[in-house]
């Protein structure tokens, strides 16, 4: 009994650790479909360099980057607004970026929000979530105050595509603007990391999913199909306080280009104006199946030594009884 008691724990907790990897993993990017990071549009703690600036990220306004645990592009104080945006801009045609955020706050009443960004103008405070207005690109907005949309639940996030010369429809929560929402209640003040995962497929479709209801599970958002975001755009985030106030903090970035292989392509081709696989990346690769394979191994011997050590334990118990 106690010997299959423990390779019953033992079974339990690898599939809970594969499972959850599979889990974290699981994304919409199709089987033939290969991603590259790209560096320049991803950023993780702490952040900054020796010289307290990023390569590839600028940030101002209200924004603190605390270098062990977060961008913070507004704290929890009225009237108060911050933005981060990529140095250089994102050329690829295929895209998937995950970034983990978090908005909270200690009041029951709170505001304005913030919002992710693919333009072409980049670093330029505004009265749109702490960006400007009549913006030419996609804005994603993470509203958590409601103005007037009656029938809306709050907080809500909806995409809006922006031609340089509309402006945004703040009095009525960018209603006239918006080209597709969901509804996030319990987004904020989450005890678990709150993610998005925005795809992009050219000629295909514009794919949003989130991650706040449980860890590793993503809800979907919003599908766009044929739409077309400007080939060369900046990627940003920003965020504004009014009278009311949250905490509004970006976590990590995570930004890879997508592509597909052709017919006479090997396995370490790459799409024009990316950059191959490195050396260090491949041996990262064989390191993770190395890894795997010396799970199962270290699996194995503790299943063997469980064994043994129950089969001692029951020969010393029969040796006892005489």
């Amino acid at each position: 009994m106690i010997f299959h008691t423990l390779i019953s724990t033992a079974l339990l907790l690898s599939f809970r650790t594969f499972g959850t990897r599979a889990a974290d993993n699981n994304n919409i990017i199709p089987d033939d479909v290969r991603a590259i990071e790209l560096r320049t549009h991803s950023l993780n703690a702490p952040y900054l360099d020796n010289e307290m600036q990023s390569r590839w990220f600028d940030f101002g306004a209200d924004t603190v980057v605390r270098t062990d645990q977060y961008v913070r592009l507004t704290g929890e104080l009225p009237s108060r607004s911050g933005w981060l945006w990529s140095r250089v801009p994102l050329t690829a045609t295929n895209w998937q970026i995950v970034v983990e955020f978090k908005i909270h706050g200690t009041g029951t009443l709170y505001g304005d929000g913030m919002a992710m960004w693919l333009t072409k103008q980049r670093a330029q405070q505004g009265a749109v979530f702490g960006s400007m207005d009549k913006f030419d690109g996609l804005g994603i907005f993470f509203d958590t105050y409601k103005n007037n949309r009656p029938g809306t639940v709050f907080p809500y996030v909806m995409a809006m595509m922006g031609d340089g010369q509309t402006s945004y429809d703040k009095h009525n929560d960018g209603k006239a603007n918006e080209l597709a929402g969901c509804s996030v209640r319990g987004i904020r003040n989450q005890n678990i990391p709150t993610k998005l995962r925005l795809t992009y497929l050219q000629d295909k479709h514009l794919v949003l999913d989130l991650q706040y209801k449980d860890e590793y599970e993503w809800t979907s958002c919003f599908t766009i199909p044929d739409v077309k975001i400007p080939g060369v755009a900046y990627l940003g985030f920003s965020a504004e306080t009014g009278e009311l106030a949250d905490n509004h903090d970006i976590i990590s970035i995570s930004t890879k280009n997508l592509y597909s292989p052709g017919p006479g392509d090997d396995a370490h081709s790459a799409p024009k104006g990316s950059t191959k696989p490195s050396l260090k990346a491949n041996r990262e690769k064989r390191g993770s199946w190395f890894g795997l394979f010396f799970k199962f191994l270290l699996f194995g011997c503790v299943v063997a030594g469980c064994y043994v050590g129950f089969t001692m334990y029951r020969t010393s118990r029969a040796s006892s009884r005489f």
